[in-house]
């Protein structure tokens, strides 16, 4: 295979694996759902942003999970250009106990929003690919909190974008159902 043999795995091997891996136990599996507040950075516009969220989570080798999460922000501030959206999908891993989880993996994310640079302000859209952390705290039952924060690149060039990167930090409520 050589050195570079590892480039040619199909990266859809890699997605599917954790899916196919036994639970570790019952009620391995489960489903959030929440909505945040938070803001978003791009560019050099700073923007509050709202909206809903969802994941499934698959628990394996004991305490460990693979999540699908989707985040989609509605970006406000209507001062130049109007709303905004900014959707993110990610494919994380990471750890899970009774009272809440942590992950991290790459995410994808598709956006349409107004954003200004030095020069002038503009609306844009595009595809961004980055990273996603989040924790998820349950205090009450199915009742939690959830952090989430994303760091995103946006390609091509553009005058409105000129550091060509998007940051997304929000916080809120989530629920959580398990699936036994």
């Amino acid at each position: 295979m050589g050195t570079r043999g590892w480039q040619k795995i199909p990266w859809a091997v890699v997605v599917v694996l954790p899916l196919l891996a036994a639970p570790a136990r019952a009620g391995a599996a489960e489903i959030s759902a929440g909505a945040s507040i938070g803001w978003i950075e791009i560019g050099d516009d700073y923007r509050p942003s709202v909206g809903p969220q969802a994941a499934i989570s698959w628990r394996f080798e004991r305490d460990f999970v693979f999540t699908v999460h989707d985040l989609c922000t509605i970006h406000l501030g209507p001062q130049h250009g109007g709303l905004g959206v900014y959707n993110q999908t990610s494919l994380d891993v990471g750890v899970a106990w009774d009272e809440g989880n942590f992950s991290l993996g790459p995410s994808v994310g598709l956006f349409d929003m107004p954003s200004c640079g030095a020069a002038w302000c503009g609306r844009v859209a595009g595809v961004a690919i980055g990273g996603h952390a989040q924790v998820n705290s349950y205090f009450a039952g199915p009742l939690g909190w959830s952090t989430s924060a994303h760091v995103q690149w946006l390609g091509g060039e553009s005058p409105v974008l000129p550091g060509q990167v998007a940051f997304v930090v929000v916080a809120g409520p989530v629920l959580r159902w398990i699936i036994e």
